[in-house]
């Protein structure tokens, strides 16, 4: 029997909990909380409780990292217990695993980078998130090739889909990449840590309209 597979859905950067909280209940899989001060959504770890705490059951909290120190890292998962984790600095794989946590680990798709052989490297993460690469950390909002995703029979980590998503490409990305969730930031935004409900709304609804276009489970 085949069955239909849901397309999880990341919103990140958030900087409020009113973004929190309309994120949670328009849909949102997990919510994204950026722990990283070169940011322009940067949390300061004293907001991370505040802003989790509209984060309903069943939804998942991810603190996003930028080549951070142990102890920073672990001073967030104080905040917020129950978070996965997300790297997207030059940490290497012992530095992602160190905290015995599931953790995310963020591929920037610049030309002479693949997919699988960072599946490779890192085999202890969770999922590979794949962004646009971008001259500074932390995602760049632009859209990069999808045909440089290798497809699902080749992929053997779940993958998570960002740059440069938005209301009115994230079908076509999810009928070409297949992939296992899309993670959104820029897309939903009114200004940059500034999230726009109606745009939150059209997001999670255009990609529940796209999900009888993912491969179902055999």
């Amino acid at each position: 029997m085949n069955i239909a597979r849901r397309v999880r859905v990341k919103i990140c950067g958030l900087t409020r909990a009113a973004d929190v909280a309309v994120s949670v209940a328009a849909g949102a899989d997990a919510i994204g909380l950026n722990c990283y001060a070169g940011s322009p959504r940067h949390v300061p770890r004293d907001a991370l409780r505040g802003l989790a705490a509209e984060i309903a059951p069943f939804v998942t909290p991810v603190l996003l990292f930028v080549n951070a120190e142990p102890d920073e890292v672990r001073r967030a998962l104080d905040a917020v217990p129950d978070a996965l984790l997300q790297f997207h600095g030059d940490e290497s794989e012992a530095d992602c695993a160190q905290f015995g946590r599931p953790y995310l680990r963020a591929v920037r798709m610049a030309p002479q980078v693949s997919l699988l052989d960072c599946e490779r490297t890192y085999a202890s993460a969770s999922a590979l998130l794949a962004d646009a690469p971008a001259a500074g950390f932390g995602g760049s909002g632009q859209r990069f090739d999808w045909s440089r995703i290798p497809p699902p029979p080749l992929r053997r980590k779940p993958l998570v889909l960002a740059g440069g998503l938005d209301d009115g490409n994230v079908a076509e990305a999810i009928r070409a990449v297949q992939p296992y969730a899309v993670d959104v930031s820029s897309g939903v935004e009114q200004a940059k840590g500034i999230k726009d409900p109606a745009r939150i709304a059209r997001f999670i609804a255009a990609v529940r309209g796209a999900e009888h276009t993912v491969s179902p489970i055999a």
